[in-house]
């Protein structure tokens, strides 16, 4: 046999790297890179962690199979989920030097409230799916560390719950469903509660191609329908938000016919702002305005929805034209690192949300883990902060304020 030239077995060494790389059952390829490196070491204890990433595996060894692909999966061929890391390495900051910044302060004003920091705690299901305390751990964490909070539709604790747990008032995310009744009552019940931001989820028009998920869920030998209910209906009857409420009807968490004049009734029904989560083009950006709501956030639903492949860091640049600082932009998406946010913010975004990172600690090792995770996005490492201070330095100086950052051609 004659053995392939060296250069031929390198090219299909890369080759079988990034075929793994992008495998739906692994993790993404900066945390496969890691677990190259250290196969063996899956950390103990929060303080044990350099990185976001070493929780996932933490997690994955922590929860049932079937919890940790729920987490994990994206839709179809999972091209968004992947795209919503690569697309931070289309950008690069350009660091200005001799720029005091020796005083940080990373504090975040949004709607008349000051929180510490731009990371904001998005909305995400199941919460007790992950942990026994689910998202009154979550809340508790976002109170220690003064985070904004968005409680998600089909959250495993009420709103009332999550908002006592928090100490003040917290944002709702809502799944309208297909039928305006049901959407309304959710909404008055929030408002009731004290909620002062509805956040008004419009990404889900179908039911998820979640085949991680799916594969993972066939390793798992538990009886899963008790908890999780194996139907809409038997799955939101478990869910403490629709308590009480009449759900006969109801197909769908998501809306097919959703359309702006939902969202136009919405805000003559309830006294809270109006966010629209899930938006990708200028066009509904623009629109978005035109139509008198209070913020978007710019989401593909972290690559769950569809697999467009499309990074949403991508896109927040055109969105930010368009809006033109008429009403407060956030983000979410793939965001693991601190130079991922001090890209956004640099862009112009008020604030970034994440969901996995804050799922890997709190499945790991409950509220501790989970304060861990939000505190490490943010501020792991002091010259993070000094990178966004000076980024912000410069947009300050700057024309069109995105001079901060460079664009790859390629």
């Amino acid at each position: 046999m004659i053995a392939p030239h060296a250069s031929l077995r390198h090219a299909s060494r890369r080759r079988l790297l990034q075929f793994l790389a992008a495998s739906p059952l692994l993790a993404t390829g900066e945390a496969l890179a890691q677990a190259a490196r250290f196969p063996d070491k899956v950390i103990s204890s929060p303080q044990e962690a350099l990185n976001v990433f070493d929780f996932e595996a933490a997690m994955q060894k922590a929860v049932p199979p079937a919890h940790y692909g729920y987490m994990a999966t994206g839709i179809d061929d999972e091209a968004t989920l992947r795209a919503n890391r690569d697309g931070f390495q289309k950008f690069q900051l350009r660091p200005r030097r001799l720029i005091d910044v020796s005083k940080l302060d990373l504090r975040m004003e949004l709607f008349g409230r000051t929180y510490a920091s731009p990371i904001v705690i998005a909305p995400t299901a199941s919460n007790r799916a992950f942990h026994e305390d689910g998202e009154l751990a979550v809340s508790r964490a976002a109170r220690t560390g003064n985070h904004l909070q968005m409680l998600s539709t089909v959250a495993t604790v009420s709103i009332e719950d999550a908002i006592a747990a928090r100490g003040q008032p917290i944002w709702f995310q809502l799944y309208p469903t297909n039928k305006w009744e049901l959407g309304d009552a959710l909404a008055r019940r929030a408002e009731k509660a004290g909620v002062e931001t509805i956040v008004v989820t419009v990404d889900v028009v179908a039911r998820q191609n979640w085949e991680t998920l799916a594969r993972l869920w066939r390793t798992d030998t538990r009886t899963c329908g008790p908890c999780h209910g194996l139907g809409l209906k038997s799955y939101v009857k478990l869910k403490p938000n629709f308590n009480g409420l009449d759900i006969s009807g109801i197909n769908n968490t998501g809306a097919t016919n959703l359309t702006w004049e939902y969202l136009k009734r919405l805000r003559d029904t309830v006294k809270t702002r109006i966010v629209v989560k899930g938006l990708l083009t200028p066009e509904d950006a623009l629109l978005a305005v035109d139509n008198g709501l209070d913020g978007i956030v710019v989401s593909n639903h972290g690559g769950r929805a569809e697999d467009n492949g499309s990074s949403t860091i991508e896109v927040l640049p055109e969105i930010l034209e368009v809006v033109d600082g008429r009403i407060p932009v956030l983000i979410d998406s793939g965001f693991r690192r601190g130079t991922d946010i001090a890209k956004a913010l640099a862009m112009g975004a008020r604030g970034v949300c994440i969901g996995r990172p804050y799922l890997w600690g709190l499945g790991a090792f409950g509220q501790p883990g989970g304060r861990a995770r939000a505190g490490s996005v943010a501020a792991g490492n002091p010259r993070r902060h000094a990178t966004a201070r000076r980024a912000d330095a410069e947009t300050s100086h700057a024309d069109d304020g995105q001079a901060e950052l460079r664009r790859s051609l390629s």
